[in-house]
């Protein structure tokens, strides 16, 4: 009868254990995916890539308490690094929870058209928190088109029809006549 004690300790604390995981709050990027699965856009998942620059983005804003895109450099040289075909980012400050900032970005048509990108896949969701006025900066990087930049060579030319290519007599400032 002592080892029954001990036993059904630990069921219960088993038993309790996956019940607080079942109802343990949806993280950022689950929160974009159900809003994504809402509207017949596909989930996403978190990527180390897009979190490291989502994470120097956010810190930049915070360290100039400034809300901008362009504090460390152009998107477009700061995603490179993703090897994506396409990305967006949104930016956001004001409130320290996830889910206001999520709302803000619904509530904006342009940040709710990067969030809904078609055949984005990875997600990349970072905040830092100002030392000088104590706002938290957000920065969300998300990306799509791993899948066919995989299956195309670096060296690989787009293809070109040969009917273009007998066409062309001449190339005269990028003009073919």
């Amino acid at each position: 009868m002592k080892s029954a004690l001990p036993i059904s300790f630990w069921l219960m604390l088993a038993l309790c254990g996956s019940a607080f995981a079942q109802s343990a709050p949806a993280g950022p990027a689950e929160m974009i995916s159900n809003y994504r699965l809402q509207h017949g856009e596909g989930r996403v998942t978190p990527d180390s890539t897009l979190n490291r620059i989502a994470r120097e983005q956010a810190a930049a804003m915070a360290s100039r308490d400034a809300l901008d895109h362009g504090v460390i450099g152009s998107f477009s040289s700061r995603v490179a690094s993703s090897k994506s075909e396409r990305a967006a980012e949104n930016i956001a400050f004001g409130y320290d929870g996830f889910p206001k900032t999520l709302d803000q970005w619904i509530d904006s048509p342009e940040h709710r058209k990067n969030l809904l990108m078609h055949g984005a896949s990875k997600v990349g969701i970072a905040s830092a928190k100002s030392a000088t006025t104590g706002r938290t900066y957000w920065a969300m990087v998300i990306a799509g088109g791993y899948e066919r930049s995989r299956s195309r060579s670096p060296s690989a030319k787009p293809p070109t029809s040969r009917h273009a290519e007998q066409a062309c007599r001449i190339k005269l400032l990028g003009l073919c006549l």
